[in-house]
């Protein structure tokens, strides 16, 4: 592939955080980051940024020089009017850069409060009349439906003047632009309420007229492999997107530094003119060790086939998984060192482990146990041990064991 011009637009690059140490993990890296709070959106699961939290959040990402944009893009029903009208105040005190939103309340509400607005992918923008439509209603970009081609983009680059802006990585929804109704019919819980239970990543049978079970390849046959865009920066570009977006909000800081600063090299690798395929292989092989369902390129050249869908395993398709240990109870600054209670694994010298909470991340080799103030070199469950640790750790914040 020839060496692309210095001179080419340069993506901002959005990622997907949930939590202090998330962002913490990526601010190397990213030139903005996109969350949620508890509510009012559609990754409600992510707890620990709340009203109460939001402004020292956003005061934290601006100190690193990176956009916060808040998503508030779950269904909106008459009885969340009030609490939609709480959030979007707070958001405004907090001086959040950008609110991304598709409910029509969302959206005349944040511009009444003077709040930029980009509209969500689960809008389903496909077209560029659609783009500007929304462009007239005072949103300043549209984060494309995901199942375009780079063709189409090009082609609504070159009539609408609102920014656009892609998922280049993460996880794929098997409905329309996320659209799903499977977890709400089959358990309650609504997709478009932020409490999807993923049923399209369960086992399923396919069955004959007559009832026998067809024998096809595979047995999650709904589950949709990861997009991963990272061999074709150039043609991202190229079709004029002006932000690219790394999904992956509910995924742990060590994912969110990986892809961060794969992307980060990556579209560097770009900016100076020096990207080849061949130099981004290895930051894709090292995205694969993180949690990942396989890699596909998604809608961007065409209809994905059966090689996008994940058949043969179940969620996490990288080598590397990790097992719960236990959790910290205590830190103690003087000594370096944690006490732990192993509730699900014992520890030895040697393994690798991360410790993580919403405000730490840790990744380290073990390398001195005490069990009953005397040093040993490894110990089972239901113990209470002391345990060096290299960095600041928390009370509750969870261990585990890295398996490779």
């Amino acid at each position: 592939m020839p060496k692309e011009s210095k001179e080419s637009k340069i993506p901002e690059l959005i990622i997907g955080v949930r939590n202090f140490a998330a962002l913490k993990a990526c601010q190397q890296h990213a030139d903005a980051v996109y969350f949620s709070l508890d509510r009012l959106s559609l990754r409600s699961r992510a707890q620990e940024i709340t009203t109460e939290n939001l402004a020292s959040f956003i005061d934290e990402i601006h100190s690193q020089g990176l956009k916060g944009y808040l998503a508030v893009n779950s269904v909106i029903y008459p009885d969340n009017l009030n609490e939609l009208d709480e959030v979007l105040e707070y958001a405004a005190s907090a001086e959040v850069d950008a609110v991304i939103a598709w409910d029509p309340a969302t959206i005349t509400k944040a511009a009444e409060k003077d709040l930029r607005i980009h509209i969500s992918t689960q809008a389903n923008v496909s077209n560029q009349i659609t783009a500007e439509f929304y462009r007239s209603l005072g949103a300043s970009r549209v984060v494309l439906a995901r199942e375009l081609s780079l063709e189409q983009i090009a082609e609504i680059k070159k009539d609408t003047k609102i920014e656009l802006e892609a998922f280049v990585h993460g996880a794929m929804c098997q409905a329309i632009s996320g659209r799903c109704y499977l977890s709400a019919y089959l358990l309650g819980k609504s997709g478009n309420c932020g409490e999807c239970s993923q049923p399209c990543r369960w086992e399923w049978s396919l069955h004959s007229d007559n009832g026998a079970i067809v024998d096809i390849e595979g047995k999650y046959l709904m589950s949709a492999k990861d997009l991963c865009m990272i061999e074709y920066i150039p043609e991202l570009v190229k079709a004029g997107i002006d932000s690219f977006k790394v999904e992956g909000r509910l995924r742990n800081p060590g994912y969110t530094a990986t892809v961060s600063e794969s992307y980060r090299k990556a579209i560097d690798l770009f900016k100076e003119g020096n990207f080849t395929k061949d130099k981004v292989l290895p930051l894709k092989e090292k995205m694969a060790l993180e949690y990942n369902r396989g890699f596909s390129t998604g809608f961007y050249f065409g209809y994905p086939g059966p090689d996008s869908l994940a058949f043969d395993f179940d969620m996490n398709a990288s080598p590397v998984k990790r097992e719960a240990v236990g959790i910290v109870t205590n830190y103690y600054p003087k000594q370096s060192a944690a006490a732990v209670k192993l509730m699900e694994q014992g520890l030895k010298n040697g393994d690798r482990i991360i410790i993580e909470g919403s405000t730490s991340y840790l990744e380290q080799e073990v390398t001195s146990i005490a069990l009953e103030g005397k040093a040993v070199n490894s110990v089972e469950r239901g113990n209470e041990i002391g345990l060096a640790v290299e960095d600041v750790v928390r009370k509750n914040d969870r261990v585990f064991r890295i398996k490779k």
